[in-house]
């Protein structure tokens, strides 16, 4: 077992290559499950995991472009150790901010080996925050001082209520777009091995479009 989880991470990578190697171009619906969520087509859109129901009865998962716009990146399949440093799931479905309610995720999104290293990441779950009017680099400040706290002011500001990008295969709401709020300071890198303890808080990469139904 621990030979397999070993060789998972250089899979996975190889796998990437070949991908990209082999189409030219990213494209979410020609990856597969296992490397769906967390990357960013040529095109520059983010790539969304979804289900659907078989003919069987079996739920069945299929790799979807969003209409999360990311500028500045494009063409990136999400490294093993960042989504183990950020505690994220490859699996995940869809794109929610409900994860920002769970302390332990919080701990390690806002730890200096996913702050400062993953800014894939990082991106994605600051626009998140600011789609819901929570500033990603103060909610880490609050965390590291005092976890339970935090949980408990994100709670009462109503934010991480339902998913923030929804398939509407029903009749949609109406649409809205969500921009970033001001860039935090510079990202910096901890390869260098003199990260502080408290890790700076990287600009948004990107400028998020996040189109669903809207929350009453």
């Amino acid at each position: 077992m621990a030979l397999i989880s070993t060789k998972l991470p250089l899979v996975l990578f190889f796998s990437s290559l070949f991908v990209h190697a082999a189409l030219g171009e990213i494209v979410c619906e020609d990856l597969p499950k296992d490397m769906c969520a967390f990357s960013i087509a040529s095109s520059g859109k983010r790539c969304l995991l979804e289900t659907t129901e078989g003919k069987d009865g079996h739920v069945e998962y299929q790799c979807r472009t969003s209409e999360v716009v990311v500028e500045r990146m494009s063409e990136h399949i999400e490294t093993e150790q960042c989504v183990k440093a950020c505690g994220v799931d490859r699996n995940s479905v869809g794109i929610s901010s409900d994860c920002l309610l769970e302390s332990r995720f919080m701990s390690k999104l806002c730890s200096p080996a996913c702050y400062q290293n993953c800014a894939n990441i990082v991106d994605l779950y600051f626009n998140l925050a600011a789609g819901e009017g929570v500033f990603l680099p103060e909610l880490c400040e609050k965390q590291r001082a005092n976890p339970h706290r935090s949980m408990v002011e994100l709670m009462s500001s109503g934010a991480a209520a339902g998913p923030a990008f929804q398939d509407t295969t029903g009749a949609p709401g109406p649409a809205y777009q969500e921009s970033t709020g001001a860039p935090g300071p510079a990202y910096q890198s901890s390869s260098t091995g003199d990260a502080p303890e408290s890790p700076e808080a990287p600009g948004p990469a990107s400028q998020d479009f996040f189109e669903g139904e809207e929350e009453p």
